[in-house]
């Protein structure tokens, strides 16, 4: 049971944010919006509220919003709310708002466990030695708290770091605390490929609970290097460098259910990773997709002129049942796995 809420919340969470950057985009552009609505299928649930109506449906695998004048038949009584007849700025601010929201949600999740949790930081402890380097040959053990360099004290792994690289090739004394006495070690540094000083050390890390808007930052960061790294592996995928693992529905409450298991800050974890990576998947140029839009878009503004709305829609409809089948066959393999 508990997976099944968690389940819920994620993609509860996945879809909403994301549907509600199309919606606050459409909104602040002067566009109508018809429907605002929560998975597909049939309506579970409907709340009319001004000129919108808000929708929780059947199947929670996705969501929509309906906005004036997307469907070519569509007769808008007030043509100035109407999507078709806002500039191709407007409408590409309306489409690339619902993966960006994916990409704001990553980083508030992210912010909350480096606020809550902890941020991973290097203390002055020594967690691991590099074999055969300065560090191990003059004797330093991991446990050991790094206290000064040359007489200078340190309460920071970056004034390690920085004392040691403004000395390379040069002996340097290190003092220790051990068993609760100090001891000095004297090594000659190594030098590494930018010309700074090595000894052969990596610190030890712990959790430190950071400010709102240092966590912010972090999370910021954490989520730009996270979509880096998941572009780099598909890439890497598409040229068959990297197996090409690719999972659905079915495999993602899979990875729930352990995170569930594991506790609450490992579910926020993955949540964050999921909207990464729900934010690059639908700015894919895949038909049916915002990044299939964003393309259309484009080549109406190089062209002066749109592409015939009812052939755009016909590519998105082909698209979408493309990725309806894809995602049928993606959960027949997820479940054959588990089985």
């Amino acid at each position: 049971m508990q997976t099944f809420w968690a389940s819920i919340l994620v993609f509860g969470l996945l879809i909403i944010f994301h549907e509600l950057g199309h919606f606050i985009a459409a909104k602040r552009v002067g566009i109508k919006v018809h429907e605002f609505s929560v998975g597909f299928g049939p309506k579970l649930l409907s709340i009319p509220r001004g000129e919108t109506a808000y929708n929780l449906r059947l199947f929670p695998l996705g969501g929509f919003v309906r906005m004036a004048g997307m469907d070519p038949a569509e007769e808008v009584e007030d043509e100035e709310k109407s999507y078709k007849n806002k500039t191709v700025g407007q409408r590409a601010a309306v489409i690339a708002a619902g993966p960006l929201m994916n990409f704001l949600l990553a980083a508030l999740l992210l912010m909350v466990i480096f606020m809550v949790h902890g941020f991973p930081t290097p203390t002055t402890t020594i967690g691991k030695l590099v074999p055969g380097q300065p560090a191990e040959n003059a004797g330093l053990k991991p446990g050991d708290r790094i206290i000064a360099i040359n007489d200078q004290p340190v309460t920071r792994w970056e004034d390690i770091t920085n004392l040691v690289n403004a000395h390379p090739g040069q002996p340097i004394t290190v003092t220790v605390l051990r068993d609760g006495g100090k001891e000095k070690f004297k090594l000659v540094t190594a030098v590494n490929a930018e010309g700074r000083g090595m000894i052969g050390i990596y610190p030890r890390q712990e959790m430190r609970p950071l400010g709102p808007f240092a966590a912010l930052y972090r999370g910021m960061e954490y989520t730009v290097r996270l979509s880096g790294l998941i572009l780099e592996f598909v890439g890497r995928m598409i040229v068959g460098q990297a197996p090409a693992e690719v999972g659905g529905p079915v495999r993602i409450v899979q990875e729930i259910h352990t995170a569930v298991q594991l506790g609450f800050f490992y579910l926020l974890q993955l949540a964050a990773f999921l909207s990464i990576n729900l934010g690059l998947f639908n700015l894919l140029p895949i038909p049916a997709l915002d990044g299939s839009r964003l393309l259309f878009l484009a080549l109406e503004g190089l062209r002066g002129r749109p592409v015939d709305p009812t052939k755009e829609n016909f590519v998105h409809l082909v698209g979408f049942g493309l990725l309806l089948l894809l995602i049928m066959v993606i959960t027949y393999k997820d479940i054959l796995g588990l089985l």
